[in-house]
C-alpha cells in the first residue's frame, strides 16, 4: 500500500470475541499497530506504551486498535494483564496481516523463521472517497513508539 491508497474494510474479532469493522470507526483516524505476539516484550513494551498515551490519543480523537495472529482468548488474557483501553484484534488466520504484506522472515535462535513485523498504520477518517492510508511506520522499535505516533498526529491534518 501507499500513502493515500483507499484501505478496504476489514473484519477481525476483538479480545471479547465481538466483531470489529474498519469501517466501524470512519468518523475518526484510526491508528492500527500490528505487533508478532501478545505477552512478549517488546510487544508488551509497545502495547503499554499505547496504554500509557491513551488519553492524548483519545483527546486527539483517534481510534488505537491492536493486531495480532493471536486467539481472542490471547489477545484478552493480554488485554487484561496489562490494562490496556484499546481493542485488540485477533487475526489468526493472518488475513490482514497478509493483506498488508506483514508476513515476514526473520531470525529466531539462528533459524529463519516467518514472523510479523512490527508496523503501525494510520489510516484517516471517512471524507466521502473511504478511509485512506495517512502514514506508514515500518520496521518500528517498540519503545516510545506511541509517543512517535502522537507526534505525528499532532504535526499532520488526520483528513484525507
Amino acid at each position: 500500500m501507499q500513502i493515500n491508497d483507499k484501505v478496504e474494510n476489514f473484519t477481525l474479532q476483538n479480545q471479547d470475541g465481538q466483531t470489529v469493522n474498519l469501517t466501524d470507526f470512519a468518523d475518526k483516524p484510526v491508528v492500527l499497530f500490528f505487533y508478532p505476539r501478545a505477552n512478549t516484550s517488546g510487544c508488551t513494551i509497545e502495547a503499554c506504551g499505547f496504554r500509557d498515551a491513551f488519553q492524548k490519543l483519545q483527546q486527539a480523537g483517534v481510534i488505537v486498535l491492536g493486531v495480532s495472529r493471536d486467539t481472542p482468548k490471547a489477545q484478552k488474557n493480554f488485554q487484561r494483564k496489562y490494562n490496556l483501553p484499546y481493542d485488540l484484534l485477533a487475526d489468526p488466520e493472518m488475513i490482514l496481516i497478509k493483506r498488508y504484506d506483514l508476513l515476514r522472515p526473520k531470525s529466531m535462535y539462528g533459524k529463519l523463521v516467518k514472523g510479523v513485523e512490527r508496523t503501525t498504520l494510520i489510516i484517516s477518517p471517512d471524507t466521502g472517497s473511504g478511509q485512506r492510508l495517512l502514514h506508514i511506520f515500518p520496521k518500528v522499535k517498540p519503545e516510545n513508539h506511541a509517543e512517535e505516533v502522537l507526534e505525528l498526529l499532532h504535526a499532520t491534518p488526520t483528513h484525507a
